[in-house]
């Protein structure tokens, strides 16, 4: 199978998600507190050192996953074509906004083919380009992570090491979602 043919069957995938995800039974949007939920989310027993990512920011300077490392961060793999991943992007927003700070960071690592640009201005058309925005042109992250599908949102520790993750969307804005956060950076 082409690479191509794998992200047309993510594409598909993420968009069936979200339609099964943010409509009811009649097929009504629901905000996202009640569509998403932090169940979801998979805390692990002990710290996972993440594998090797490459991406670039906004100057197209390489980084890797060293660049993830001093704050407890978030880190939200997305794409522009993903349609819960751009639900979730205001509240992810609203995460940094009430949460973000020497401690703590949201950092989007956009997988969209096109690179950073695009990724960028929809952050700012949707008013959430308090982000911390890095791209990877290659759509590696996905696989190196090994997640099925957009979105997929990692938990780190200060050390750039993953403690837990949640593939799908969720409402990143919610107290439950902040009280993971907040136990997060409270581990010294």
């Amino acid at each position: 199978m082409t690479r191509n043919a794998i992200f047309a069957l993510l594409a598909a995938a993420c968009v069936l998600l979200g339609i099964y995800l943010w409509k009811g039974p009649e097929g009504k949007v629901e905000s996202s507190a009640n569509a998403g939920s932090m169940a979801a989310y998979l805390k692990h027993p002990s710290p996972q050192d993440l594998p090797a990512l490459s991406f670039v920011d906004a100057t197209g300077a390489a980084k890797d996953a060293g660049a993830l490392k001093g704050k407890v961060t978030l880190l939200n793999l997305w794409a522009t074509w993903c349609a819960p991943c751009r639900k979730e992007m205001p509240e992810l927003s609203k995460l940094q906004k009430d949460m973000g700070g020497a401690d703590f960071q949201v950092v989007e690592l956009s997988e969209d083919l096109k690179g950073y640009e695009p990724s960028a201005k929809f952050l700012k058309e949707v008013g959430a380009d308090n982000l911390t925005l890095y791209a990877d042109d290659k759509a590696k992250a996905l696989d190196a992570v090994k997640a099925p599908g957009l979105p997929v949102t990692l938990l780190l520790n200060r050390e750039g090491q993953e403690i837990g993750r949640l593939i799908g969307p969720a409402p990143w804005d919610s107290p439950e979602a902040k009280a993971i956060i907040t136990a997060a950076i409270a581990q010294k």
